[in-house]
């Protein structure tokens, strides 16, 4: 078996990437890599790190340079903060380019002027906490989002923790863990607030906004994720959140622009049926969370149209 052959079945299961010393054991030479460089096969994405049959890729998967960061920063480095959220599929915070990695003691200092895009941390990490999320180690779920939601505001660390809950990488009974990683930490206090408002139920960032415009607005859902049957039993459609008594429901209207036709559809005709059923239903987009006041008034004035029909 030749040495590039060796090479692809390394880079096949580590997101294309290889880094020189595997290169060199697979029996390629210095030289060669560069040679590869030049001829555009291969591309450097990090000190000691390339991306084989680059001219394969539309641009360089990121979680391809994600994993070349790790690797060029040695043995000690891993993945924290939003990028270990990214790896683990916890939503809630903006896209970033940055990669977040935490590097022990003064070996941090050499590698970080050849990264500029990477952000290096110097965190006291437990061994206990680390994992691997595609070979890559990162902080495992639970200290991934511990970290996050004592650095970010309300709304996003609480959709940090519903992403977390809803795509089982944590059980409730996980955030009693929560506030002993937090103790002694800077914004604690308000991070442990946090804790209270999480709920697995949301699907979506934007389903978690939405609920916390209705909670500060004073008007907070009573269910969610609020099935709707009619008098025989047949499931008419979900709701995203509701209120039982005024028969509301409301939708983080996040999915429609990305649907299928077919999708569109079916969404129209689910809606169809919950209003020929008797229930108001109000639709929500990420702009609306922006206005602190709209969502809440919405719901107020769909819950007067209410009484106004019982009385």
């Amino acid at each position: 078996m030749d040495a590039l052959t060796i090479v692809r079945r390394v880079a096949a299961g580590r997101d294309g990437v290889v880094t020189l010393a595997q290169a060199r054991a697979a029996g390629l030479s210095v030289h060669e890599v560069q040679r590869l460089c030049r001829a555009g096969r291969w591309r450097a994405i990090a000190r000691g790190g390339y991306l084989v049959d680059a001219d394969r890729y539309d641009g360089i998967p990121r979680r391809a340079r994600i994993r070349a960061a790790v690797a060029s920063f040695g043995p000690g480095a891993a993945v924290v903060l939003g990028t270990a959220a990214e790896l683990h599929r916890i939503e809630g915070l903006r896209p970033s380019d940055s990669i977040h990695l935490s590097v022990p003691g003064p070996a941090a200092r050499p590698a970080r002027l050849a990264h500029p895009e990477v952000v290096v941390h110097q965190l006291l990490i437990a061994p206990g906490q680390f994992g691997r999320v595609a070979g890559i180690m990162a902080t495992d779920p639970l200290r991934t989002v511990s970290d996050l939601i004592l650095r970010e505001q309300r709304y996003t660390a609480v959709s940090l923790l519903d992403s977390a809950l809803n795509r089982g990488l944590l059980r409730p009974e996980d955030l009693q863990l929560v506030p002993s990683l937090l103790r002694g930490r800077r914004g604690a206090v308000a991070a442990r607030a946090y804790l209270t408002e999480a709920d697995g139920r949301a699907q979506s960032p934007l389903e978690t906004r939405t609920r916390l415009r209705c909670v500060d607005g004073k008007v907070p859902p009573d269910a969610l994720q609020l099935e709707v049957r009619d008098h025989d039993g047949y499931l008419i459609g979900i709701g995203d959140m509701g209120w039982r008594a005024s028969r509301i429901i409301a939708e983080a209207d996040g999915r429609a622009a990305q649907g299928s036709p077919d999708a569109l559809f079916a969404d129209r005709h689910r809606q169809n049926r919950l209003l020929n059923a008797g229930w108001a239903v109000l639709r929500f987009t990420w702009a609306d969370t922006l206005r602190p006041d709209y969502i809440p008034w919405m719901v107020r004035q769909a819950m007067a149209a209410a009484r106004d029909r019982r009385s």
